[in-house]
């Protein structure tokens, strides 16, 4: 096949020779007004253009015939066509990522929604249910808050650590509330902890929030995470720069018909793919890791109800607190003894609720998972976008004639163009007779986002399944994590024990739209703004709450 293609080809140019050498005259000394006026539209100098034909020995890149390019000129052309095919790529993958970021706010913004509106809703009806048991602890819950908001954002939390932390915290607050009077040294509320476990002081509800929460967060972290590393992935390969065979084959494609003086003839339909196929073989090894990943935007399941109901679910663990409190003491002082008593203590909070616990529904089911449906109907549509992409060119910048027959541009000449049609990806490219492919050295930015879709296909498939995966930002700029080397044991992983509240855990890769100043917010207030910008930001500290010993 490969000899036959260079033997097509030497005969065209041939055929093309001699036609310039024995024809008619006149035909050498055409004007080259048409020339003029295209090269003029580019912005370049009249003055380069000869006023009629000229020999093209000098020529590099189109055929030698009589010719109205000079050498400055097929230079310029040159330059402009492969500026012009860049650009192309480049509006190709805005468009893809503008698709891949409507989703992703669309997400965003509900799962927000959702949280924030959980929240409000804690801070108008826990006052007036639950008194000072409340009032007294308001900033836990706030943090608690701000825990779920980082993790969902990209923190390198461990969720279900999260909530046993928060849920010992709580009961030692609480108890101390609850028994005012004796002192209560830090030995004693070790023993409690241990003690207070299999007793399920708060009833179900930790381990109903622990089980449903997790598999919730962690399929929405990963479902707008996956979003994200998609959309930096199109980012990353359209800025991938053509090779110098690329830019010569795409000069001969677009602007070699105007220096050949036949400027009305448009490129042969397989001639344009096989120079596409050629430039973008890189690109098209991305398909089969790209369609495994689009495959995988399951979305949350049921996660609608479990976001914006966490205010419930901690409602209905301080009343069983409440309720269960006298038996919890006992168990207590017989397993840990009895507390010294503090003259100077307060009274102890009272037992029964200081109001009627009034909380809203949990918000009607569909609206997020729609959006997940919306999503994978898009990204259904951006399944084939890497091997599509030379013929969406063709069609759509690059003028392709709409038929190939004796009247379109072959490269040599107007005529049929002979040879097949390569297939997709580098190695198909051994034999490309218009682009010459190195098969042995594939591009290494494109090969490192290969890697990275494999790595987020398999964190999506783990959060589908309830596993709570760490994304580690694998890209290849250095501005994340990496692999995490050079990350103290103690950073990477939270370990169960007591910390101080200075302990900073950085994201890991967050998700776009949080910026260092939204970051620090949420570690105050707990609150986040909505999702406004794609930016992958990784290891920014935030400040997290004191960890305690680890309790369901």
């Amino acid at each position: 096949m490969e000899l036959r293609a260079r033997g097509w080809w030497l005969l065209c140019v041939a055929v093309a020779l001699a036609a310039c050498a024995h024809g008619d005259p006149a035909s050498k000394s055409r004007s080259c007004g048409e020339v003029r006026h295209i090269y003029g539209t580019k912005g370049f100098s009249l003055s380069d253009v000869p006023q009629a034909e000229i020999s093209g020995e000098h020529l590099r890149i189109c055929p030698q015939g009589y010719t109205c390019c000079t050498s400055e000129m097929e230079e310029n052309l040159a330059n402009r066509s492969r500026a012009e095919l860049e650009t192309a790529l480049l509006d190709s993958g805005r468009a893809l990522q503008a698709t891949l970021a409507a989703q992703l706010r669309g997400f965003d913004d509900h799962f927000q929604r959702l949280l924030n509106d959980s929240e409000r809703a804690l801070q108008e009806a826990f006052p007036g249910a639950f008194g000072e048991l409340y009032v007294q602890n308001a900033k836990a819950f706030r943090d608690l808050y701000a825990e779920l908001r980082l993790y969902y954002r990209g923190a390198n939390l461990h969720l279900e650590e999260t909530l046993a932390e928060f849920w010992a915290r709580l009961l030692e607050r609480l108890f101390r509330q609850l028994h005012a009077q004796p002192l209560l040294p830090d030995d004693y509320l070790d023993c409690l902890g241990k003690r207070a476990e299999p007793l399920r002081p708060f009833g179900e509800a930790p381990r109903e929030l622990r089980l449903r929460a997790t598999r919730a967060f962690v399929a929405a972290r990963a479902f707008v995470q996956g979003l994200g590393v998609a959309s930096d992935v199109v980012r990353k390969v359209a800025q991938v720069p053509l090779s110098p065979e690329c830019s010569r084959a795409v000069m001969k494609l677009v602007y070699c018909t105007h220096c050949l003086g036949v400027p009305g003839a448009r490129p042969c339909p397989d001639y344009c793919r096989n120079v596409l196929k050629g430039c973008l073989a890189n690109q098209a090894d991305l398909d089969a890791e790209w369609r495994n990943l689009l495959d995988k935007f399951w979305g949350p399941t049921g996660a609608e109800s479990v976001i914006g109901g966490v205010h419930l679910w901690l409602a209905e663990a301080i009343s069983a607190l409440q309720d269960n409190s006298d038996t919890l003491t006992a168990k207590v002082i017989q397993g840990c003894g009895n507390p010294k008593v503090n003259p100077q203590g307060p009274e102890p909070e009272e037992k029964r609720r200081r109001g009627k616990l009034v909380l809203p529904e949990k918000p009607p089911a569909g609206t997020l998972q729609k959006l997940v449906s919306e999503a994978k109907v898009q990204l259904r549509d951006a399944q084939d976008f890497w091997i599509s992409l030379p013929g969406t060119l063709c069609s759509e910048k690059l003028a392709m004639s709409a038929a190939s027959d004796d009247r379109c541009w072959n490269g040599v000449a107007k005529g049929r163009y002979l040879p097949e049609v390569m297939g997709d990806g580098l190695a198909n490219q051994i034999n490309n007779p218009e682009v010459e492919v190195d098969i042995t050295k594939p591009d290494m930015t494109i090969r490192q986002q290969i890697m990275q879709l494999k790595i987020t296909t398999n964190r999506l498939r783990g959060a589908y399944n309830g596993n709570d995966v760490d994304f580690q930002d694998a890209s290849d700029d250095g501005s994340g994590s990496g692999s995490g080397e050079g990350c103290p044991d103690d950073e990477c992983g939270r370990r169960v024990g007591r910390k101080s509240s200075s302990s900073r855990t950085p994201l890991s890769h967050a998700l776009p739209g949080l910026s260092e100043r939204e970051g620090q917010k949420a570690s105050a207030t707990g609150r986040l703004q909505p999702c406004t910008h794609l930016l992958l930001l990784s290891g920014l500290p935030l400040v997290l709450s004191a960890a305690r010993p680890r309790w369901r």
